[in-house]
């Protein structure tokens, strides 16, 4: 099966758009900017469809592609954490030129911080968190998104395959990759494993895990 041959196959499935998102997603790939993959992006409009989420939780904004994918899917208050400074300022402008300042909110800062300071100020649960952000970090945020979650809200992350080594033994990667390959396979496991999630890991893209948080009835 060529993998390659599939995605570019699926992308051409994908109506064509010409508009300013797609502008948007052509700008950021010349620059080099990581931003969730064309059949990815089907994915995660599917699933603001199918979920009508009032709340979102996105770690990792990048330049607000995906928050604005999400924004015009239908999805509510989206808050997004970016914590990288230099791509803040585009962001906001594309937000802003996409016309959701009202429903997106960029908070910036260290995605660790700024969790444990939601749930300190009281946040509301989020309908839906969408994690595409620090891949080493994934592990150490859980247990704050799943406070920052309630019985049915929805967790996908991206990127849990990483280019399809996930599955090789830690001796072929990279040394200094391991630490983060080592870490993703223990959040995948994590996510396999804990009682209060029904997990999916789907081959999509480089990778999506669906996660459901249980009722404690239902565990």
């Amino acid at each position: 099966m060529n993998k390659e041959r599939i995605a570019a196959y699926l992308a051409s499935l994908e109506p064509f758009d010409d508009g300013p998102l797609n502008r948007l997603r052509k700008d950021a790939e010349a620059a080099g900017v990581p931003i969730i993959r064309v059949e990815t992006e089907s994915f995660l409009r599917t699933m603001v469809k199918i979920l009508d989420p009032q709340s979102v939780l996105e770690i990792g904004t990048a330049v607000g592609y995906s928050s604005i994918v999400m924004a015009k899917a239908g999805a509510g208050r989206i808050d997004t954490i970016e914590n990288y400074e230099k791509r803040i300022p585009a962001a906001l402008d594309n937000i802003r030129q996409a016309g959701f300042e009202s429903r997106i909110r960029l908070i910036e800062g260290d995605a660790g911080r700024v969790l444990k300071e939601l749930i300190a100020g009281g946040a509301e649960p989020y309908d839906l968190v969408f994690l595409d952000a620090a891949k080493g970090q994934y592990l150490h945020w859980l247990p704050d998104i799943l406070q920052l979650m309630h019985p049915g809200s929805v967790l996908v992350t991206d990127n849990v395959l990483q280019d399809e080594t996930v599955m090789e033994s830690r001796f072929l990667i990279p040394r200094r990759e391991r630490t983060t390959h080592a870490r993703m396979r223990d959040y995948l496991y994590e996510l396999k494993h804990n009682a209060g999630l029904q997990t999916s890991v789907i081959p999509l893209g480089d990778g999506i895990s669906l996660s459901v948080l249980l009722d404690p009835e239902d565990q």
